[in-house]
């Protein structure tokens, strides 16, 4: 099964954002290398741990003596990206995700592999082995890597508010707590 691969080495813009309301956002990786823009689709999970494990990444680095890479505590002011998503249009959704640090370059690796598309219409497997799986592959420098994570941490806390009791959310039309009742 052959893969498609779109690989974006040092992109112009790479940030996660949302469509839609909280509480049925649909959340993207989007990234874009002149007019060359992909975006995919993630659950708000796989977004919250892309941020996490960025951050991790980064912190142990700054920690390497003399930090030899140049990893920032902070986000440069330029790299700050605020701007909504550029037109989307979904490539795939992601299922599994990988994430590496290439020395050589001085930058963060983001792998995402589309979900397989495994049945048919009718729900049985499919007998086509050359279907065309896809994957997107991400090299960022550190500074684009801290601003993409902290936009991330951003994007993903501003959904629905937590309830204290039960750590599910509050919905706009309100809320049951189960652990109210008992």
């Amino acid at each position: 099964m052959p893969t498609r691969v779109h690989e974006f080495d040092w992109p112009d813009r790479a940030v996660i954002g949302t469509i839609g309301v909280p509480g049925a956002r649909t959340f993207y990786l989007q990234v874009r290398s002149g007019k060359d823009l992909v975006s995919i689709a993630l659950e708000k999970q796989q977004s919250a741990l892309l941020a996490e494990k960025i951050d991790e990444i980064l912190d142990q680095l700054i920690t390497v003596e003399g930090n030899p890479f140049s990893v920032p505590t902070s986000i440069p002011p330029e790299l700050d990206d605020e701007d909504q998503l550029e037109t989307v249009q979904e490539r795939f959704r992601t299922g599994a995700m990988s994430l590496g640090w290439d020395p050589a370059t001085a930058q963060v690796i983001i792998e995402a592999y589309s979900l397989p598309d495994d049945e048919d219409d009718e729900g049985s497997p499919e007998e086509d082995d050359s279907q065309e799986t896809e994957m997107l592959l991400v090299r960022m420098p550190v500074g684009t890597a801290r601003a993409f994570a902290k936009r991330t941490r951003e994007i993903v806390g501003a959904g629905r508010p937590a309830c204290p009791l039960c750590g599910y959310p509050i919905d706009t039309d309100g809320h049951t707590c189960t652990a109210a009742e008992g």
